[in-house]
Formats: structure tokens, sequence, C-alpha cells
């Protein structure tokens, strides 16, 4: 089956990414096609459920909505029909592009793009979307407590287990999505798949987790913590209102996130070197995603306060794209940048003397 998208279909695409995250719109045109666009579809299609999760109705109505996306996912042919019925919806917490994206006017050529993809790896995407829609109804779910329950009106995991649990659903999910697209895009077979796929979930884990520390504020303002409970039992509760935490507890939160980066390194580096447009998509959220830990580490009092606000500049992130085009193929430029970013980790840690 040969796939190639019309001039309208790919620049529906690239604004579509523009317009639901400028930053991983930055990451697919670094890989060849038609990765490229498959990449770009599973993430569309990512955001859907994302707006089904967001979405303030209640949870009976979600449900729905999850069950027609299943539909969607199996029989894209009647996404004229499914969508026509969900712009008519109201999709209260949403912004005006991903209600657009839930209508037939911003949402039906996805669909239509989802069809058109080859059978195998349309059924990656198909697997790992549903896999993800499956575990945010689990997460929202307010009958089921023994994974997320709530506490003083906020809603939570009760374990690191389970906050291991609720990244491999929203970002474990797609780390092993995009492994597969890229494994069967440059034909990579055996010991070579095996390697990538093992850290395929930490690579997406320490980006979801760099996430739920730089959105902490953010997230408790809508009653959500992606923190686990017996980790913050250990700070009294306190950061549940933005009281701050001990140094000690912030250096646990955020060393949880480094080793996940750890993975995330031997990820790229078991990609080879043939896959360059790859390895460079995944530098681009790698680098990101250190930079935004090494801010929140030097900013280490302000955490878990009124004052939390984590966000690396635009200067910083255009060094991101330069460091990123540079040290695609030198190992050891990624592994030297690891180190360095570990140690002035460590260093902004450090009490003040």
């Amino acid at each position: 089956m040969t796939f190639s998208l019309t001039a309208l279909q790919q620049a529906y695409l690239t604004d579509q990414m523009n317009k639901v995250s400028r930053s991983f719109a930055l990451v697919v045109p670094a890989v060849e096609n038609p990765l490229r666009e498959y990449l770009a579809v599973a993430y569309l299609i990512c955001r859907v459920v994302d707006n089904i999760e967001d979405c303030t109705q209640p949870f009976t109505w979600q449900q729905e909505r999850f069950a027609e996306f299943v539909t969607l996912l199996d029989f894209p042919e009647q996404a004229h029909e499914l969508l026509a019925v969900w712009e008519l919806e109201p999709w209260p917490g949403l912004s005006h592009d991903e209600m657009q994206m839930m209508g037939v006017a911003g949402g039906l050529m996805l669909w239509q793009i989802y069809a058109q993809i080859p059978e195998h790896p349309r059924s990656s995407i198909a697997h790992w979307t549903l896999v993800m829609a499956q575990g945010m109804e689990q997460v929202i779910n307010p009958n089921q407590t023994d994974f997320f329950f709530s506490f003083d009106g906020v809603r939570l995991p009760r374990s690191a287990e389970d906050y291991d649990r609720y990244c491999f659903y929203v970002a474990g999910t797609v780390g092993h999505m995009i492994s597969e697209l890229a494994i069967s895009h440059y034909g990579l077979h055996g010991a070579a798949a095996e390697r990538l796929l093992v850290n395929s979930e930490a690579s997406g884990r320490a980006l979801q987790k760099t996430n739920i520390v730089k959105d902490f504020a953010k997230d408790l303002q809508r009653g959500a913590c992606f923190l686990p409970a017996d980790w913050l039992h250990q700070a009294n509760y306190k950061p549940l209102s933005l009281a701050g935490a001990p140094r000690s507890w912030k250096e646990k939160v955020l060393a949880n996130v480094l080793v996940e980066f750890e993975d995330a390194v031997n990820y790229v580096l078991d990609l080879p070197h043939a896959a360059a447009g790859f390895r460079q998509a995944s530098l681009l959220m790698m680098l990101p995603g250190y930079q935004t830990l090494l801010v929140a580490a030097r900013k280490h009092d302000h955490l878990f306060t009124p004052a939390h606000h984590v966000k690396i500049s635009r200067q910083t992130m255009a060094k991101c794209l330069v460091d990123a085009r540079l040290m695609v193929t030198d190992d050891d430029a990624i592994l030297a940048y690891s180190r360095n970013m570990r140690a002035e980790l460590s260093q902004a840690l450090e009490p003040d003397r």
C-alpha cells in the first residue's frame, strides 16, 4: 500500500501540530517521511485522548466518548458521523483549538489520513493509543480508588508504583508506539530492535515526569496531582497546599526523574547512526527535558510553593535545537552532555554555603 499525502493534508498536519504543541512541532520535521507523517498523526490522535480526559464533563459522559474513540480507531470511515455528534456536545475545559479537533471541520482530515496509513504502522498507532485511552479511563474513574483517589479535593496516585503506572499509560505507551514505528521505518531487526524497546518506556516516562514537576502548580488548580500519596505523606502533604517541602524531599522527586533520563540516554545511543532523523528527534525531546529539570533544581527554594514556576527560555530551547543537530551521531558528545547535566543538577541542589 502506497502512502502519499496531498499538499492540503500535509498543511493540515503542520497546522494542527503548531496549534496543539509547538514543542513537538519542532521535533517532527527532523524525521524522514513517511515516519514524520506517521508520528504527527499518532501524536494528534493521542491529543484526542487527552481532550476526552481533560474535558470536565461527568465521568459517564467521558466513558461514552472513550468508547466512541475506540470505534474511530477500528472504523475511521465512520469519523464524519461520530465527529458530527461530538461537535454538538459541549467540551468544557478545552481550548478553542482543542474543541475544533473534536469536530468535523478540525478533526475529520486527521482520521482520513489515519485511514490511509498502511496496516502495520496503523496497527501500532491503534494498539498503543487504545492502551493509553484505557489507562486514562481508569485514572479518572471516581469508582476506582485503588489506583487514583481523592484527598482534600485533589485526585492523585496512591503509591510510587501507581505513579509509574500512570506515566506508562500517558507516556510509556507513546515511547513504545514511536519506537515500533521507527523500527519498522528503518528496518531494524533482532538485537537492535530489542535494545530499543527496552528503554522506550523509560524514555517516555522521563519526559512525563519532567512535565509533572513543571506543571505541578497548574495541575493543582484543576484538582489534580500526579506525585504519589506515599511520597506526599513524607512531606506532610504540604505540597498540595503549595506550602513547600523539605529539600531532601524535593531532591527525591528530581532524582527519580533523573534516573529515567539515564535510560533515555541509552535509548538514543541504541539507535543506529543511520536512523539520524529519529535520533535527532529523540534528542530534541530529551535535551529540553534535561534543561527543564535543571531549571527546577536551580529554583528548588520555590518548588511546591505559590512561586512554583519552571520553564526554559526561548534561548535555551534554541540552544537545544543546535546541540541536537551537532551531536546527533556523536555518542561521546551525548554521554558528555548527560554527565554534565547530572553534575549541574547535583551542584544546583547543594545547600548554600
